[in-house]
Formats: structure tokens, sequence, C-alpha cells
């Protein structure tokens, strides 16, 4: 006797809106049943919910003044989901406002992300809109929604608007830094210094430069993670909340197209990401969010490959730090959508956006006018290479990252006699001494302050000039860490050297009086010590064992990858 094999049979739909997801009470209809009731406590109506359920993941909080704007943002995104036949219903995720945490945001991006992927996960929504601006909140957003793989837009809070002081335009954090130097150096007062501290950030909104939550703004829009055109668009600009508005439309839309993160953020995107990146003079930072956004689908960001594209990817945007311009500006001279059309033989065009449509449908239905002083075109660029370089050689086999555009030029072929700090109290301590020896051609080093250090990767790479020098009129050095820089900072800078000292990374085993020889012109970042003389350190060097007592400061030095992994934790990345 013979058994018929049974076909497949209807697939069972799936469930949507408030079905999805169900808690488990080992009975479906009755966990529905409550979720019901307990919703209808809230007062909606059978017909609403009956609606595809879209998440508002939102990040306002009193510790983040760049959000100070979003209860207006989340009203706008829930008229557009309501107007389109959704449910809109706003979670609290973490909020990381940048100055407000210590010892640095940065180390509380990847719980963020946890966060959001999870609470994707755990809540019955068929899509979600990502709500963030300051500077982690977006690449935190991305890379949950990447791993939670929903139907997700990102909605940025946008720029902040410049000020004014005697005449003279104001931005954070680009003018901060600049006037902070002057202050150092004697050429501006106590008593101006606290009123430019009143004049520096007036509005909501993020800074209003180039700096890393601008630069996260224009990959999501490069990535087609948000909608054309509102990458740039001031925080407090009406069209922010018509943006945000459509946001919500487009979010419904998402749920009847699946449109998923995974289908958006690909090796291709990825590419046009870090094309614009290099077009725009973006943060440093952006590489390290992007690698790691990247990461949580299996795409590989390789730091030769950014050479090679920084090498055919000319600077096109003329902002703040690395240019006189703000963000504001940039939106009214035509947006990223000014930058990418430029960049259109550049590009990969068929990559899917989260409106729908391919890059090349997307450009192809604009046009306008765009403002040449802001957005030059690729023929006639600022820097005729893109604005970051990965750096390679004895002093970081795994790779370091400057950003040229923001460097002085005439820094960037030199041999340098090394000056250590070995840790950020002993820069703190020693920086501002008289008895400090040090000349401005020296190279600053500062050891100690990467991922795995203690310090969680501060923005601390952008060393002080030191006092007696900055008094004599040195407006900038060549500096070396295995730190970050804030996007709004400026200066020969190189960053990210991997591996960190901490881990016993060759950064650990300079000393005070060695030489170092820099070539951005052959990408190279060498140690002039001998081998034998190498040896003898790393045999006595004893790297730094950082221990935690318990929670999440535990789990971040236990995980923590280094920068060109994008900083992310180990069990979070999918398999490249």
């Amino acid at each position: 006797m013979t058994t018929k094999k049974r076909g497949p049979g209807p697939k069972k739909a799936q469930a949507i809106g408030l079905a999805r997801g169900l808690t488990n009470y080992g009975d479906a209809d009755f966990s529905l049943y409550m979720r019901r009731s307990f919703a209808k406590s809230m007062g909606y109506s059978p017909e609403m919910l009956a609606r595809p359920v879209v998440g508002i993941a939102q990040t306002a909080s009193g510790f983040n003044n760049c959000h100070r704007h979003f209860p207006e943002l989340v009203e706008a995104v829930k008229r557009g989901v309501i107007a389109a036949g959704g449910l809109p219903l706003d979670f609290p995720t973490i909020s990381l406002g940048e100055v407000f945490l210590a010892p640095t945001s940065m180390m509380f991006r990847n719980l963020m992300s946890m966060d959001v992927e999870e609470m994707i996960r755990a809540q019955p929504m068929d899509a979600v809109v990502l709500l963030g601006g300051c500077d982690k909140t977006v690449p935190a957003q991305l890379m949950g929604a990447a791993s939670a793989d929903v139907p997700a837009i990102q909605l940025v809070g946008g720029p902040m608007l410049p000020s004014s002081y005697k005449g003279e335009r104001l931005g954070a954090c680009t003018d901060c830094r600049r006037f902070w130097a002057k202050f150092r150096a004697k050429e501006v007062s106590a008593g101006e210094i606290a009123e430019i501290e009143g004049n520096l950030v007036t509005t909501a909104g993020s800074c209003a430069v180039m700096g890393t939550a601008s630069t996260m703004a224009a990959i999501a829009e490069a990535l087609g993670m948000t909608l054309p055109g509102t990458a740039a668009i001031p925080a407090v600009h009406a069209d922010r909340l018509r943006a945000a508005e459509a946001s919500g439309r487009a979010a419904v839309g998402l749920i009847a197209s699946k449109i998923k993160p995974s289908q958006v953020i690909t090796q291709r995107s990825v590419e046009n990401a870090l094309r614009v990146l290099l077009a725009i003079g973006g943060s440093t930072n952006g590489l390290i969010h992007l690698t790691a956004i990247a990461g949580r689908l299996g795409i590989a960001v390789s730091l030769a490959r950014l050479n090679e594209l920084s090498d055919t990817t000319p600077v096109l945007v003329d902002l703040k730090p690395t240019g006189q311009y703000y963000m504001s500006d940039l939106h009214a001279a035509g947006g990223i959508g000014a930058v990418l059309r430029e960049l259109k033989p550049l590009l990969h065009l068929d990559c899917m956006t989260v409106s729908g449509d391919t890059m090349r449908e997307r450009l192809a239905a604009e046009s306008g006018w765009v403002d040449r002083s802001v957005v030059r075109g690729l023929a006639e660029p600022y820097q005729k290479q893109g604005g970051l370089a990965a750096l390679f050689g004895t002093l970081a086999p795994n790779g370091a990252i400057i950003k040229r555009s923001a460097a002085d030029p005439k820094l960037f072929e030199r041999e340098g006699r090394a000056v250590v700090f070995e840790s950020l109290d002993d820069l703190a301590a020693r920086i501002d001494s008289p008895d400090l020896d040090v000349r401005a051609d020296d190279f600053l080093v500062l050891q100690n302050a990467g991922p795995k250090s203690g310090y969680a990767m501060p923005e601390a790479g952008y060393l002080p000039i030191p006092t007696k020098l900055s008094r004599a009129g040195v407006k900038d050095m060549v500096r070396i860490s295995d730190a970050r820089m804030s996007g709004t900072a400026f200066g020969t800078v190189v960053l990210h050297v991997s591996p960190e000292s901490a881990v016993g990374g060759p950064l650990a085993l300079v000393r005070n009086g060695d030489r170092i020889r820099l070539s951005v012109s052959q990408r190279k970042l060498d140690l002039l010590v001998d081998e034998a003389e190498l040896a003898r350190r790393r045999g006595a060097h004893r790297p730094l064992t950082l221990q935690a007592e318990r929670g999440y400061a535990k789990l971040y030095i236990k995980s923590v990858l280094q920068a060109e992994h994008g900083c992310d934790f180990d069990f979070l990345r999918k398999a490249l």
C-alpha cells in the first residue's frame, strides 16, 4: 500500500496589526481578545483597531536638546499614517543626547540599537517610522531596524538654524570649537566666551554644520531609507512637518509593497552612501556607523575599497567644518538630491528606496535650481578627491582614517617626533604644562582611547594644541589616536588606529621621541622603530586589562569590536 503525499496546502495569511506576534497564553484567540480589550481602554474604535499598525520609534528626552521638537513631529507622522489607512502607535526608546552622556554616547549606541530591534520585534507593528536626529540615534535605529527587518522608514529631526554673534553667523558645533581654541589662546576673553555660549545653540535640531548627525541624515537618504529630499530640511521649517506626514503615509505604503530594510540596504546602496559621505566632506563617524549598519545585514565595508572610491569621488559641498556654509544653506541650495544628481554617473542606480522607486527613477523625476556656491558640479569640485582616506602601515595594520577635507595639506607628507600621552587623564594633566617638551612639527599621540579602553572611544582625537604653541600662533598639528573625532571638528587628525592600544596594537608601543611617518598620498602611517626594539617593547608591554563588575559596561567591554568593524557587538553582526 502506498501513501500519497499531501501538498503544502493553502498558505496561511500573515497576521496584521494587533494580531501580529500575540502574547502567548496558550490560546491565540484569548490573546487577541485580551489585547483588543486593553487597547480599547485607550479609546480606540473597533474600526481603528482593525487597521494595520505603524509603530513610531521616537526619542524625545529632556536630556536631548536636539529632539525637543519631536512631540510635534510625532503628531505629524500620525496624521500621515491615519490618512493612509493605518493605526499609528508611538513608543519610546533610549535617546542619546550627545553632550549629556558619559563616558560617551558611542558606548550606548549598541544598547539603543538592541532596544530598537527588540521593541520592533516584540510589539505588533506592520511597519515602523524611526524618528531620530542627534548623532548616535540614527545609526542605532538603522542598525536595529536592519536586524529586525520589518518594513521601516527613517525620519530625521533636521539641523538647527545658525545664529549670530556681533554680525557673524554661528552654529554648533564647529564654531563652538573655533571659539574655544581662541579662548585657550587668550584671543577671546572669559566674558566673551560666556556671551558666545548663549548664541551657539538657539533652536531645536542637530548641529547646524556637516557634523555626524547631518552626515548620518545624508547617508540615510543615500541608502534609500528616507524619503527623497528630507535629509537637510531644518528642524524648525514647516517642510520638516510635511516630511513627517509624508513619512507616515509612506510607512503604510511599505506594508503593501513589503519593502524591507534588507532590500534597501545592499552592497550597492552602501557604496552609494560611501560616495555621498566622501562628496559632502562628511564625518569620520559616518564611516563607523555605516560599517555597523551594513554589518547587521552581512555586508562588508572595506577600507581599501573606501580608498578606491575616494580617489574617484570629489568633494562637492562647501559646508563647515570644511567650508563656509551651514545645513540650512544646503537645503536651500537643493539638498542631498542636488549632490546625488551630480554623482549620478558614479552611482548604482538600480538600488531600491523606501519610496518604492529605484535611485534611477528618483533622480529622473528631479530637477531644479542648484546654488553652485554651495553644491559644485562634478566637473568643478571643491576638492578633486573625497573627504576621507584610510591609512595603513606598521602603526595601523588594520587601518586608520584621516578626514583630509578638514585637514591642512601642508601636513600630509611629513615625518615627526612623537609626543605621547598614555591616556585621556594624562593628556588633561600635561597638555598645557609649560614644561611639556613639544614643538610645532611634532606629532601628538594619544593612546588608550579606543573602543575597549574604558573611555569607550570618545571624540577625543581632536587633541587640543598645547597652550604654549597655540599662544605662539600654531593652528594645526598632526594628531594620532585610536579615538574618534566629532564631525564638527577640523584639523590634521588621524583616527581609529587599529588595533587599538588597549588590546596591544602597535600604537601602544609608541614612546616619546619615536619617529612617525605620515603619507596621505601613499595612504601610509608608519612607526619608524626597528623590529628588534619593537619586539623588546612588545615583550615588556602589558595590554590594558579592563574589568567591569556588572551590567551593560561588562557586556560592552567583552563584546565591542574594533573600528574597522563599526564598533558593533560581535554577537549582533551577521556573518560576513
